[in-house]
């Protein structure tokens, strides 16, 4: 069938992470497949399928009778159900497997991406004019062109970025933040059936998870999603920079707005998102360096990982420059906090398995540190971020995880490995206190296994790093250890994390 056909559509596919206004097609019948198959290829945190199919539901209740909305084994077989050989139009996926799959159906059109600011095109036309792949760059060239924060030709108060302004420790005295509690929804009919499902499949032995289902924490629906944007902008950004680093054991969100998982479930578009802290802080109700922050995080680096997982292609997944290749333990990859003594990792592990969700601290420097240290194939490090997180997608993780958590890439989009001993650790936290190790020693029965496996990290990959002038002082740090030998034997006899 032609494209000129195909265009007049009677009937528009959305996925499941395409669930806000901004992806219908006027006139069009909506189509929604629930595919069974998704949660049994992969062992997915069970708040995230609970997630999903809520958010999945929620929309197909909204949308009545415009929508055809089918339960299937696949989503080949959900669509011959819905429509037959009809033509179909449908928004370009968020994965590349996902679009391989719906281009290889001649029924369907793909139409171009949305729930972003930049297309993959048009950042293929930025990469080729600037000759480098630098999130800085990038960044000020979505301010530009779309004048955010912007004062005519320049960076509202004179500053790209105020990242300096915004890495302080957490309060000494507190062990939560002094900010209003986030934006919490309320389950309704739906999630007890979405529940009552999940509960169903697993006694079937159908499907298999992890973690827990504990009442919903993020929304399910557009206005669930848009209440909890303006919570944030109004109660929450104001604190959100200086602390957008830190954290405190009892406080899992602390400043952050929690809204990762409504932007890539469609619910809320970044547009949305940016506009609303510049208004704040235009208004005089945000100070500049939290506004920057957060306009950084949605319109700089979440752009920057979107636009690099297309830029870089399907085969990115395969790389594994620093050639890591042990397996994930099992007490991780079941997220069983009880098993590890470290008290930071047993800490993020728990809120994981609890809730589906960590910021991007816990992320990079505790799970992502201890990976890279261990030397886990970066694959399965992907693939285990990728299931285990609410806000966890293709294009969400590989990237993220591959480029910048593992430096699987060899350094094509960061200029160093994010790995560090236990003092960034100890000076960013609460965690190190009641920890059964010190984040001071190296070696012995209280060596803190982040600080001993930093520096057999930077012994194993010494020729690399001492080559990196960002890395290369560590290395001549490395050979004015007289303790080395030990330290190496206390970071190798066994997984220091991981309870006898």
């Amino acid at each position: 069938m032609g494209a000129h056909d195909r265009s007049k559509a009677a009937f528009h596919w959305l996925f499941g992470d395409q669930l806000g206004p901004h992806f219908l097609r006027p006139d069009s019948q909506i189509v929604m497949i629930e595919s069974r198959g998704v949660f049994r290829r992969r062992r997915f945190h069970r708040a995230k399928a609970h997630l999903l199919l809520s958010a999945m539901r929620h929309r197909a209740a909204e949308l009545g009778d415009r929508v055809r909305y089918i339960q299937a084994e696949t989503y080949r077989d959900g669509l011959d159900r819905a429509v037959g050989d009809a033509p179909v139009t449908v928004h370009h996926p968020t994965s590349h497997g996902a679009l391989r799959f719906v281009r290889e159906l001649e029924q369907v059109e793909v139409l171009p991406p949305r729930g972003f600011l930049v297309q993959p095109d048009a950042f293929g036309r930025w990469a080729d004019s600037a000759g480098h792949l630098r999130m800085e760059d990038f960044y000020r060239h979505v301010r530009r062109a779309h004048d955010l924060l912007m004062d005519g030709g320049e960076p509202a108060g004179g500053k790209w970025n105020l990242d300096t302004d915004n890495r302080e420790a957490p309060p000494k005295s507190a062990a939560v933040l002094p900010v209003p509690a986030p934006y919490r929804p309320r389950e309704d009919a739906i999630d007890h059936q979405v529940r009552a499902d999940l509960d169903r499949w697993e006694r079937r032995g159908e499907v298999a998870f992890v973690g827990r289902d504990g009442p919903r924490l993020f929304p399910a629906d557009r206005a669930e999603a848009r209440r909890a944007l303006r919570a944030f902008v109004r109660k929450r950004l104001p604190t959100f920079g200086p602390w957008e680093d830190a954290v405190l054991a009892e406080d899992w969100a602390m400043s952050h707005s929690l809204l990762s998982a409504s932007l890539n479930l469609g619910l809320l578009d970044p547009a949305e998102c940016v506009e609303a802290a510049e208004n704040a802080y235009r208004a005089g109700e945000a100070p500049l360096n939290s506004v920057e922050g957060y306009i950084r995080q949605v319109a700089g680096w979440r752009e920057y990982m979107w636009n690099l997982y297309w830029h870089l292609g399907p085969r990115y997944r395969e790389s594994n420059a620093l050639g890591h290749h042990a397996p994930l333990p099992d007490w991780f990859a079941r997220l069983d906090a009880d098993a590890v003594r470290a008290r930071c990792l047993s800490t993020t592990l728990a809120q994981v398995r609890d809730r589906g969700w960590v910021h991007h601290i816990p992320r990079l420097m505790i799970l992502g540190n201890h990976a890279l240290q261990r030397g886990w194939d970066p694959a399965a490090v992907t693939d285990w971020f990728h299931r285990c997180f609410v806000d966890g997608y293709d294009w969400v993780m590989l990237p993220n995880v591959i480029g910048m958590s593992q430096y699987a890439d060899g350094g094509r989009i960061t200029t160093k490995p994010y790995a560090s001993g236990g003092a960034y650790i100890n000076r960013m936290s609460d965690l190190c206190g009641p920890c059964a190790y010190r984040p001071t020693e190296r070696v012995g029965e209280r060596a803190c296994p982040y600080t001993a496996g930093y520096w057999e990290f930077i012994h194993r990959h010494r020729e690399r790093l001492a080559r990196n002038h960002r890395t290369a002082r560590a290395v001549k740090q490395l050979d004015r250890l007289g303790d080395l030998d030990d330290v190496l034997r206390n970071a190798r006899r066994r997984d220091p994390d991981a309870a006898p």
